[in-house]
């Protein structure tokens, strides 16, 4: 009889705990998804640049956001012709303006629908500055080029050396003024220190060539 007992009151209380946990962790997901949905800034955004100064290109991805006007806010590719899209305003030039210039932009067209809009343009992928990696290297083609991005750090975009690489005898090619200009980049100097000079900061359009 009191085996009986003993069971029963488990049972019951059982009943009672489960139930009770499991209200209280469907109102703590309540309450985060509420918390998250009234404060954007606790997503996480990714954020290709931080430099102030980046210049869109086209192809660059753009992460457009207005506050508490979700159905304007886009993501949105920056087309061939340096334009994107956006709802209420279409077509708008984005190509050869920072984000801050762009945000402002779009501040102003947007007064004529919204009150006091505050608007956000965050980079989150950059495909208008790449550089290219040629020869003896696991992965050669185009890269996208990170703000001061050095020569070490293109190569380990490539993924390394192929066995038969000349690492001594690595390039840099460049354009300048019309006139294609050639840096030569000898990689175990660099790496040991006796070259850091070699180790130059890339711009777009360069071709690092590993023969």
């Amino acid at each position: 009889m009191l085996r009986r007992l003993q069971v029963w009151m488990i049972l019951s209380l059982i009943a009672v705990v489960i139930p009770a946990r499991a209200g209280q962790a469907a109102n703590n997901a309540r309450q985060a998804a509420q918390s998250a949905s009234a404060d954007p800034s606790s997503a996480t955004q990714k954020v290709a640049t931080q430099d102030p100064n980046y210049i869109i290109g086209a192809q660059d991805v753009l992460d457009i956001s207005v506050w508490k006007e979700p159905e304007v806010s886009r993501v949105v590719p920056v087309r061939p012709d340096g334009r994107i899209s956006l709802p209420l305003l279409n077509d708008v030039q984005a190509a050869g303006m920072t984000p801050s210039q762009l945000a402002a932009q779009i501040t102003t067209s947007l007064k004529k629908f919204v009150t006091d809009p505050q608007v956000t343009v965050i980079v989150t992928t950059i495909n208008s500055q790449r550089v290219y990696i040629l020869g003896e290297v696991t992965r050669p083609g185009a890269f996208p080029m990170l703000p001061g991005m050095n020569v070490l750090q293109g190569l380990s975009s490539a993924g390394g050396f192929t066995q038969f690489a000349k690492t001594k005898s690595i390039y840099v090619l460049r354009m300048e003024d019309g006139k294609q200009q050639k840096y030569p980049v000898n990689y175990k100097d660099v790496i040991s220190g006796k070259r850091p000079e070699q180790n130059i900061s890339l711009k777009a359009g360069d071709t690092i060539v590993v023969p």
